[in-house]
């Protein structure tokens, strides 16, 4: 039984805080917040009124973000000023927490956009084939080793991305691959020889291409990849007729892929090459 009534079984407290009676095991197994007295004779753990208090601040803390240790840490000797200074500390952790957040907010959303646009610009009655003014933009290139097939290909965008979240680069969440002019008017469609993530300026990454923007052909492919020939095709031939001179290697966005979507022929990759026109004869 209770040794007085000032004290509350370890049920009480769970409840009382929302907690479990295992959160609060451990906690005392961690030496942070340990019972004012343990039965003897059955081993039942007892809290003292003044230790609710106590319990209080730790779960506070909890929520404002400090680990277990910081909060064990702190409050072996904690006043006034060791407080504040610990909570100024927190906001700073907390802004960058927030402005991360924001940066990954922004990526998703520009995800969702391209996805739509390139749904819309795939419908059924549109033309498909656009001139259009691409804006610049930067990326963040790997090379794709010979003999450049699709498992050469995924590798290369894996270390993209693998290296990206390593040094934390300010990637949009969207991969795509550059194929050499050549190789396309060679109708080896699918043999890119680099990977690449769209990127902020940043001046933390080496590998950075820049896309001085410009007008440009595009068109999207909708399917799996290896039947990408056929669009390039209509757009090589939607170019000879406009009399638009290649200027580029062809590049891919991929809009819808893997990360989106589990049936292939749903698939969507932009194609663009930056032309100018020919002037006439």
């Amino acid at each position: 039984m209770k040794k007085n009534e000032n004290l509350f079984s370890i049920g009480e407290v769970a409840k009382y805080q929302n907690i479990s009676k295992q959160t609060l095991i451990f906690y005392d197994k961690v030496g942070l917040f340990r019972p004012a007295w343990v039965d003897p004779e059955n081993g039942y753990r007892y809290y003292s009124a003044s230790q609710l208090d106590y319990l209080d601040t730790i779960l506070i803390m909890k929520q404002i973000g400090f680990s277990l240790q910081e909060i064990k840490d702190h409050m072996q000797h904690y006043d006034l000023d060791s407080s504040l200074a610990m909570l100024h500390r927190q906001l700073d952790v907390i802004d960058q927490k927030v402005a991360g957040l924001r940066m990954i907010r922004s990526r998703v959303q520009n995800r969702c956009d391209q996805m739509e646009a390139a749904r819309a610009h795939c419908a059924p009655g549109r033309p498909g084939i656009e001139l259009e003014d691409a804006p610049e933009q930067e990326l963040f290139c790997l090379p794709v080793a010979a003999p450049y097939t699709m498992r050469e290909i995924s590798i290369a965008t894996k270390q993209c991305f693998a290296q990206a979240f390593q040094e934390e680069l300010p990637i949009f969440f969207q991969s795509g691959v550059r194929v050499p002019l050549e190789r396309i008017l060679a109708k080896r469609y699918t043999e890119a020889s680099t990977a690449f993530l769209p990127i902020e300026k940043t001046s933390r990454a080496g590998n950075i291409q820049r896309l001085p923007g410009g007008l440009c052909a595009t068109l999207y492919h909708r399917g799996d990849y290896l039947s990408i020939g056929a669009t390039y095709e209509r757009l090589l031939a939607f170019c000879r007729e406009r009399r638009l001179k290649l200027l580029s290697d062809s590049y891919e966005f991929c809009v819808n892929d893997y990360i989106t979507t589990g049936d292939e022929s749903e698939y969507i990759t932009q194609i663009l090459f930056f032309v100018e026109r020919e002037a006439a004869v």
